[in-house]
Formats: C-alpha cells, sequence, structure tokens
C-alpha cells in the first residue's frame, strides 16, 4: 500500500467530486428527508461500491490496453462532453 498514491487519489477525487451532481444530489435527498446521517449512509455506500467496480475494472482493462490508449480515450470522452455541454440549451 503507498500512501502517496492514497494521498493523491484523495486529493484528485476530492476537488473533482466538490460542486458537482452527486453533492447536490446528497444535499437535496438531505434536505428532502432531513435525515442526514442515512443519506450519507447511503452515499458512502454507493460511492465505495463505484469506487470499487472503477479500481477493478481499470486493473483488468491495464492488462489488455495500454495506459497511453486508455488516457487518449478518456482525454476524448472529456472533450466531447465538454463540447456537448458547451452547446447544450439553456
Amino acid at each position: 500500500m503507498s500512501l502517496k498514491v492514497i494521498l493523491t487519489t484523495f486529493w484528485a477525487i476530492f476537488l473533482a467530486e466538490l460542486g458537482d451532481k452527486t453533492q447536490l444530489a446528497v444535499l437535496t435527498l438531505s434536505a428532502e428527508s432531513k435525515k442526514p446521517i442515512s443519506v450519507f449512509l447511503g452515499a458512502i455506500i454507493a460511492f465505495g461500491i463505484i469506487t470499487l467496480l472503477g479500481a477493478f475494472f481499470g486493473n483488468v482493462i491495464t492488462k489488455f490496453v495500454p495506459e497511453h490508449i486508455i488516457e487518449k480515450v478518456a482525454a476524448i470522452g472529456f472533450i466531447v462532453i465538454g463540447i456537448l455541454m458547451f452547446f447544450e440549451k439553456i
């Protein structure tokens, strides 16, 4: 286990998730239900499972696809999403 990888991952996820739709969904669910602890636990479990799947499949995929290809595909995906969001009607 690498503390450097843990801290890098923590900060990358923490900063990326700040103010995103997941955080807004948790805020809304907490306000509607008036049960913030239950919402927190549900969100932690969901995020934990999604992260586990991402880590597992990321490890599997890198055994078949070179890392530089994965990075380029991810970059293109983010660019396409950004362009679609830019031209989305408000």
